[in-house]
């Protein structure tokens, strides 16, 4: 629980800073740095289960960090805001963008990772 929790409070920090930057060089209404951290997040999680660590390593970098670094819980607002707000168009490309490409970036790190147990 302690790697866990250490991961987690890293995580958390990064997808705080990161999600604050990218909010401020945009300027949209469309969710962009909930959509780049939960995509790059998916791609880490897969480059990380793919390579044969221990456990521990998996609980601090998986679990922990990764687990507070990506947030489903702000997508689904985000998205339920977007329909709200009457962006359906918006809403579905957020959405379905979202699972789309978190499915083609997580196979892509899973892919990448196994090639760096070649190496």
């Amino acid at each position: 629980m302690i790697l866990v929790g250490i991961g987690g409070a890293f995580g958390g920090l990064v997808r705080f800073q990161l999600g604050k930057i990218i909010s401020q060089k945009s300027n949209t209404t469309f969710p962009i740095g909930t959509f780049i951290i939960n995509i790059t997040g998916a791609i880490l999680l897969g480059i990380i289960t793919s390579i044969n660590t221990e456990n521990s390593v998996y609980l601090l970098l998986g679990d922990g960090f990764l687990g507070a670094y990506t947030t489903f819980s702000t997508f689904m607002y985000e998205g339920f805001n977007l329909f709200q707000k009457n962006e359906k168009m918006n809403a579905f490309i957020y959405i379905l963008g979202s699972l789309f490409f978190g499915i083609i970036g997580y196979a892509a790190g899973f892919k990448f990772g196994k090639l760096l147990n070649i190496i």
